[in-house]
């Protein structure tokens, strides 16, 4: 039976919600770009596109500025928005870093004792968080270096992970005035243990793409180094089962002599994300060849798991992540910030616990008593 006799409105609707004035440009910026699908043969597939967001800031290893933040929310909601999208690639510019978090200097210099700019500011970072978790396409981190502290927090809240072997993976908060709050404390115990959800989060120890493939972060990890027709495993990193004082190590970094030699192979080796790039294709046909409602369903399921801490904690975080910038966060986004000039990136810990402990008040003079001082 036909039903043709039914009133139909076959106009086209345009829900994107940002014109292309809010993506792209020069760096600092998020760069947005739809990409034809191939085939596994590399055919192009008539009428569907790969939508790729790339964090466009390398000379500060991608971190994102407030600008980049507004780009990655347009560029997340857009790409949900259009019809034909089949996946999304988020990645970040270079071969040395996804992502290592917000801009510190723009910490420093502006939201620093700037309380009620920095929770504006949060408003904006948990949009963005929640653009990639509520973005109705399957979006995979495409991990090129780097993915530390809010890079990694931004990279968890992706579906699914593609690693350099070069990568590295962990927080920093703790150590620059901060608070893996923006993701990581409600994500990683999710795919990690309990405890090394904890240690990585506290520690501020930098991880192996190795060791957070052994652990369960990612999905794969594949060598991006290439000798001559050849590619090369990170030469820093042990890849083989050990013992080492009773315990199995894996993906762990070498250290003295051995180390020195493995940074010096890797600086004379060119990169090349071949393989990398194969396996995100792999990937994204994979989601292609299957029905896109029963996708998204079980993707927003799963997603649900991360989303639920999440939700509960985000609003809390932002007001003590606001507060803080006039306490913890000053000292340590000003040290890191004025490495250059004193040749120290961090705060005298030590110190900092003594004034507490003498119940000094929080004023300049406790704090220039931290802080390290300009070189000669």
């Amino acid at each position: 039976m036909s039903l043709e006799w039914m009133p139909r409105d076959n106009s086209y609707k345009d829900h994107q919600l940002f014109s292309e004035e809010h993506i792209g440009g020069e760096a600092p910026s998020i760069i947005y770009e739809k990409n034809p699908l191939t085939d596994p043969e590399g055919k192009v597939v008539d009428d569907l596109f790969v939508a790729t967001i790339r964090l466009n800031n390398p000379k500060q290893y991608n971190s994102y500025t407030t600008e980049m933040v507004k780009g990655a929310i347009a560029a997340f909601t857009n790409a949900s928005l259009d019809r034909t999208v089949v996946a999304v690639i988020f990645t970040g510019t270079g071969d040395k870093a996804f992502c290592t978090g917000g801009n510190t200097q723009e910490y420093s210099e502006y939201y620093s004792r700037r309380p009620h700019e920095y929770g504006e500011y949060m408003d904006l970072f948990n949009a963005m968080v929640d653009a990639i978790l509520m973005c109705k396409k399957p979006t995979i981190c495409r991990v090129n270096g780097m993915r530390v502290a809010g890079g990694q927090e931004i990279g968890m809240a992706c579906d699914l992970a593609v690693a350099s072997d070069m990568a590295i993976f962990g927080q920093a908060g703790a150590r620059h005035g901060s608070s893996p709050d923006g993701g990581s404390s409600d994500f990683l115990p999710w795919f990690l243990t309990m405890e090394n959800a904890m240690w990585n989060c506290i520690s501020c120890e930098m991880w192996s793409a190795y060791k957070m493939k052994n652990l369960g972060l990612i999905s794969k990890c594949l060598p991006v180094l290439k000798d001559g027709d050849r590619f090369v495993r990170n030469p820093l990193i042990i890849t083989d089962r050990y013992v080492e004082d009773g315990e199995v190590v894996y993906g762990e970094y070498k250290t003295g002599p051995e180390a020195k030699e493995a940074r010096e192979l890797m600086k004379s080796l060119p990169t090349d994300f071949t393989l990398v790039d194969r396996e995100v294709n792999r990937i994204v046909w994979t989601l292609a060849n299957l029905f896109p409602g029963c996708l998204i369903k079980a993707i927003d399921g799963i997603r649900a798991k991360k989303k639920f801490f999440w939700d509960q904690f985000k609003l809390p975080n932002r007001h003590w992540l606001m507060v803080n910038m006039n306490y913890e966060a000053f000292l340590g986004f000003g040290a890191f910030n004025t490495k250059k000039l004193t040749g120290q990136d961090v705060i005298d810990f030590v110190e900092f616990r003594r004034q507490i402990a003498r119940g000094a008040p929080m004023n300049d003079e406790a704090f220039a008593k931290v802080l390290a001082e300009p070189k000669a």
